[in-house]
């Protein structure tokens, strides 16, 4: 029993452990600022380089202990610490690091910076610092106060923005969204709602036509378990008879009947797994629950 335990147990966390790995492959590099001189300030009111990761994957990501780089020959320069909350990345979300080489500021700030007017690698490793996430290749041409970002979150060509026609979005979407081309659609084709009504309903008909069904089988797989048990039970091979001479299976209601019929003749229970007996005991008493200790007269003056 014991070795199962600990097997199980075994196989638990491996299955974690390969879970957890396969959703850190969704972790992105976002947008990277190699020159801030009057863009975003950090929580001590600097400006520094920054690189944004996001979390690409539709389910939290918990980033402690993985590890960013900007020289692919050391890959654990910067591990993520653990113990901090706000190191889990929120589904499709984003957060801040700051290439300042002051590691002693806090968890988002790594212990290396980034270099103006050269290229510059930056690579992300999971917590074994021999996978390679995701890695990016900031060209030296960047400009002060640019970014070098993905058009789309996470995917798409990556582009080089300079805060006018193309935003700059520390900590936010890269593709700013301000209407929805699905609801905006539906709003012309279904105006009423009528549209709408009709297929909730078809929904709502369909699971609980799905729900009978599912019920129906079960009780036939159970009707016929309980019929093959009831012919076990009398020696008969239900398997070499006709069908309408096979034993029918015990309705409740006939259960319900044999169960009184022992108890009111016999005054014994049949045999079963768990018997419930409720005997009526006399209370016992408890100056909890006594009536003489209740406050009946107003407290003496």
């Amino acid at each position: 029993m014991r070795k199962s335990i600990i097997l199980f147990l075994a196989l638990t966390l491996v299955c974690g452990a390969s879970a957890f790995a396969q959703g850190r492959k969704g972790l992105r590099i976002n947008e990277v600022m190699v020159q801030n001189d009057s863009n975003y300030v950090d929580d001590y009111g600097q400006h520094q380089a920054w690189i944004e990761l996001f979390n690409s994957t539709y389910a939290p990501m918990e980033i402690s202990s993985v590890y960013i780089t900007n020289d692919p020959a050391e890959p654990k320069k910067y591990p993520v610490p653990l113990g901090d909350v706000n190191t889990e990345i929120p589904t499709r979300q984003h957060v801040v690091f700051w290439a300042d080489g002051e590691p002693n500021k806090g968890t988002f700030h790594l212990s290396f910076r980034l270099t103006p007017g050269q290229d510059n690698w930056i690579g992300v490793y999971d917590a074994n610092g021999r996978t390679l996430i995701d890695s990016v290749t900031v060209p030296a041409s960047l400009l002060p106060n640019t970014t070098y970002a993905r058009a789309i979150d996470g995917e798409g060509l990556w582009e080089v923005r300079d805060g006018g026609d193309k935003y700059i979005t520390p900590s936010s979407a890269n593709q700013i969204v301000d209407t929805n081309g699905k609801v905006e659609m539906f709003a012309e084709t279904d105006g009423h709602g009528f549209g709408l009504s009709l297929m909730a309903m078809l929904i709502v008909f369909f699971a609980l036509a799905l729900l009978c069904v599912c019920f129906y089988i079960i009780s036939r797989v159970g009707a016929s378990v309980s019929r093959r048990n009831k012919a076990a039970s009398q020696g008969i091979d239900a398997r070499q008879l006709p069908k309408e001479e096979k034993p029918q299976h015990d309705s409740g209601e006939e259960i319900a009947a044999i169960v009184m019929a022992l108890n009111d003749h016999l005054n014994a229970h049949d045999r079963e797994s768990t018997i419930l007996t409720i005997n009526k005991v006399r209370r016992a008493y408890s100056p909890w629950s006594s009536k003489i200790y209740n406050l009946r007269e107003l407290p003496h003056r």
